[in-house]
């Protein structure tokens, strides 16, 4: 008896090459986001506001992940609120200052998921930012690093600075 897929028979049945296109298809479009339907996939409003922002995360979490609590805390706004999906809310910029220099300067690292964000204008204001990030704890390595997780930050240019004002961060 002749295999049911050899060179052979394989040329001639239209359903060996149909199904490797249709594997070929479902693999390079799983790798995609997905967006609800009737939502439009996602196009910055504004070039150098995107920029811009996408600037500020980096500068910010930079100091997060070195401990640069100076640069931290100058982008952090005075009357900043913290909403953290385990530990609840914070509303003291010295608070969050203190917060990251206990558990996170050291411990914490955090990374951006490549081509996550999200930015969109707040008229008269400034932006929210949404994006993607993981977080890996150097104290408990074996973990490995955390799944990836939405945030949002909403960031307001007053006299030519700007400053985070409000965090949304979700695990």
């Amino acid at each position: 008896m002749q295999p049911p897929y050899n060179q052979t028979n394989m040329s001639r049945t239209p359903f060996v090459p149909a199904l490797i296109l249709c594997l070929l298809v479902i693999a390079c479009s799983s790798a995609k986001q997905v967006v609800p339907p009737g939502v439009p996939p996602y196009q910055p409003a504004s070039k150098e506001l995107q920029d811009t922002i996408t600037w500020l995360d980096s500068i910010f979490f930079d100091a997060y992940n070195t401990c640069k609590l100076d640069v931290f805390a100058a982008l952090v706004s005075e009357d900043v609120e913290f909403y953290h999906d385990k530990g609840g809310v914070s509303r003291s910029k010295e608070g969050l200052v203190q917060s990251i220099k206990n558990n996170i300067c050291n411990k914490v690292t955090r990374e951006l998921l490549p081509g996550s964000i999200e930015v969109y204008p707040i008229p008269n204001y400034g932006a929210v930012q949404m994006a993607a990030h993981r977080f890996f704890n150097q104290q408990e390595k074996e973990l490995g690093w955390s799944r990836y997780a939405k945030f949002a930050t909403i960031w307001k240019k007053e006299d030519g600075q700007w400053k985070a004002t409000r965090f949304i961060s979700l695990h």
